[in-house]
């Protein structure tokens, strides 16, 4: 074998190595996005009282793709899989679980759910 030979099979080689099979093949889920629309956040409420508690200061639009704007400003999010990741803006680092179409329920980073849910409760209109 020459040099040029060897060198292309350690090159193969390492790339091999590098390629995102097996133990990091979840990592690959494509990434996706939230339905436009307004966003109402509550708490539940109790049997005494009103069903949910409106939390207004934690509400959002999702503005476009992978945008969002809330009363302090705009941002970006992504989603993989069921997981919802603001990454930028007024919410950054706020991770979310999506329940159902429109419904998403707040979690934390190691992936508890919290008791903060988020509903689509009208489209988006620019």
């Amino acid at each position: 074998m020459t040099s040029t030979t060897q060198l292309l099979w350690g090159t193969c080689a390492a790339l091999c190595l590098l390629s995102p099979v097996g133990a990091n093949a979840q990592t690959n889920e494509r990434l996706t996005t939230l339905e436009q629309g307004i966003y109402e956040c509550s708490l539940p409420g109790d049997a005494g009282g009103k069903a949910l508690l409106v939390q207004e200061e934690r509400n959002f639009v999702i503005i476009s793709a992978s945008r969002y704007r809330s009363d302090y400003g705009r941002g970006t999010y992504f989603v993989k899989g069921d997981d919802v990741v603001f990454s930028r803006g007024p919410m950054k680092d706020m991770r979310f679980k999506r329940r159902a179409s429109g419904l998403l329920q707040e979690m934390d980073r190691d992936g508890e759910l919290g008791r903060l849910r988020c509903n689509r409760v009208a489209r988006y209109k620019p």
